[in-house]
């Protein structure tokens, strides 16, 4: 399916706790340079300010700010009629061509465009990589049961990697197979001297990221250990004094921050548990890090022969390849240089294009669609 020539209105959700954030905005900023345009609707969090300044100026995207909850910070479902409501309400009054959403348990609203979910994560894949089984807790229960019919629901779901397409489709059997589009970012190679640390990144207090890894072995490595992100999550759970051992947190910083310590660190760690994608190593793999990573699925799709992989639970061998990068000069710039060129192989352009065909082909789908009226679907057929 091709992309169509002329502007779609797209109607998405997004929130501003993680990696959503930069990727629902990404996008949007792309499909707007196309012609389409976009309201992102914030669910959960409200934005700071840094977040809000990066988009303030994007001509065709508007912004809508809500006191929605998140599914996963909402679980039983107390906030989900009064959220279904609401977004009915905000596309009765746009009217878009294709609904985008960034969460699952939405999809059930009574929409009357074609709806596409991107599945970025989920409580029950991230319970399973953790901590093993099931959630036993009645509101995951809930939980669990809304984001299937989420995705039955749902015109066409998408997810970042084929590893976790997979995992999605086995755990919730939805009646649609999923698509994969790998997420993408503008790759900008960089020029700025590297610096003798180690950088890893995200919440501190999330067992999915297994940043206790690093704490462990941080006395053991030549080089600092440098973590960027919260200690403490939005629901006030806070990560122990002692499983920050002796790692330099960096704390929150706004993502032009984060990006200039990419640019500086010499090396780039992450040993997640649970990881369906992870943009942050993108980012930091385009900024020339050379990269040891935890040896999950995802990271095996996307980064094989590209960084140092590791059993994400053998502390011993997560020391062993942070030292040979910090000791070894050459081996250092041989993992630089192929991450750097993986990384320009997940384009934000690619991405874009492919979620506009996606959009396309769900919309021809869709027998209820209302076409915007400088849009003609001929062409998305052409």
């Amino acid at each position: 399916m091709s992309p169509p020539s002329r502007g779609l209105r797209v109607l998405m959700t997004t929130d501003a706790v993680g990696g959503v954030w930069v990727f629902a905005t990404a996008l949007a900023r792309e499909l707007c340079r196309r012609g389409d345009r976009v309201t992102l609707v914030t669910l959960g969090p409200r934005p700071q300010d840094h977040q809000l300044a990066a988009i303030r100026d994007v001509a065709g995207l508007d912004l809508e700010i809500t006191d929605l909850a998140l599914e996963w910070m909402d679980p039983d479902g107390h906030d989900f009629s009064r959220a279904l409501e609401h977004l009915a309400t905000i596309e009765g009054r746009l009217r878009p061509d294709v609904v985008h959403l960034n969460g699952y348990r939405e999809a059930c609203g009574d929409w009357t465009a074609p709806v596409l979910v991107s599945a970025h994560s989920c409580v029950r894949s991230w319970w399973r990589a953790c901590r093993g089984g099931e959630p036993s807790e009645p509101r995951w229960h809930r939980y669990i049961a809304n984001v299937a019919a989420g995705l039955d629901r749902a015109d066409a779901w998408i997810a970042p990697t084929s590893a976790f397409r997979d995992t999605v489709q086995a755990l919730y059997a939805p009646r649609r197979r999923g698509g994969v589009i790998l997420n993408g970012i503008d790759f900008a190679p960089t020029t700025v001297t590297k610096e003798p640390f180690i950088l890893a990144a995200g919440r501190l207090w999330d067992e999915a990221k297994n940043l206790a890894a690093l704490a462990a072995i941080a006395s053991e490595l030549d080089w600092p250990v440098r973590v960027a992100g919260p200690l403490q999550s939005v629901d006030g759970a806070r990560a122990h004094e002692r499983g920050i051992g002796r790692i330099e947190p960096l704390g929150p910083l706004p993502r032009s921050q984060l990006l200039e310590q990419m640019r500086r660190a010499a090396v780039f760690a992450a040993p997640a548990l649970y990881e369906p994608f992870g943009l942050t190593v993108l980012e930091a793999a385009a900024a020339g890090c050379a990269l040891v990573l935890s040896d999950i699925a995802s990271f095996r799709e996307l980064w094989a022969g590209a960084a140092i992989m590791v059993d994400p639970l053998n502390n011993r061998a997560i020391r062993n390849a942070l030292r040979s990068l910090c000791r070894d000069a050459s081996l250092r710039d041989a993992f630089r240089l192929a991450s750097a060129r993986r990384a320009a192989r997940y384009p934000l352009a690619a991405m874009a294009e492919a979620y506009r065909a996606t959009y396309a082909g769900t919309c021809e789908r869709a027998p209820s669609l209302q076409w915007a009226s400088e849009f003609d679907p001929a062409e998305a057929r052409a």
